[in-house]
């Protein structure tokens, strides 16, 4: 089967099985900032986020997200253009092994489009999706602040 996406502002169609999962597609077209980990949709490796709803991409079938709007990290920023969210994850040093920071910096998104001044309980709850084996969170919360502050300040 074809269909037609709009990934991060830019319209694109692929050819894909009926049984393809949107994780599958978006990989195989280049998007390899969307991680596969688990393909269970228990660790957030794979987080997209579909018409603005943050999404396990390995639970999503490539067919049912035909002509929607689907964001990865690369849709909020670049390297020379980073969104303060990624920025933050640098500065905090959150990006150990950076297998989770695409996910982790999605998920971040999605709880600041929702509530921008967050509770710790909040932020640990917008989290709790997404695994990561390098850090201890430690760092990932401090950078999720470090982002809720200077995003404030402007």
């Amino acid at each position: 089967m074809t269909g037609e996406f709009l990934i991060n502002g830019e319209r694109k169609t692929f050819s894909f099985s009926s049984r393809a999962t949107l994780l599958k597609v978006l990989r195989e077209n280049g998007y390899t900032e969307v991680k596969e980990g688990c393909g269970e949709g228990e660790c957030g490796a794979c987080v997209v986020l579909l018409d603005g709803k943050l999404v396990n991409s390995c639970q999503v079938l490539a067919a049912t997200a035909i002509g929607s709007q689907i964001t990865t990290v690369r849709g909020l920023g670049d390297i020379h253009n980073p969104h303060p969210i990624q920025r933050a994850f640098v500065d905090a040093g959150a990006v150990q092994c950076g297998f989770c920071t695409p996910g982790m910096i999605l998920a971040t998104y999605s709880l600041f489009q929702k509530n921008p001044s967050p509770t710790n309980e909040e932020i640990l709850k917008n989290l709790d999706g997404n695994l990561c084996r390098c850090t201890g969170y430690v760092k990932i919360i401090d950078a999720v602040k470090l982002a809720q502050k200077r995003m404030s300040e402007k």
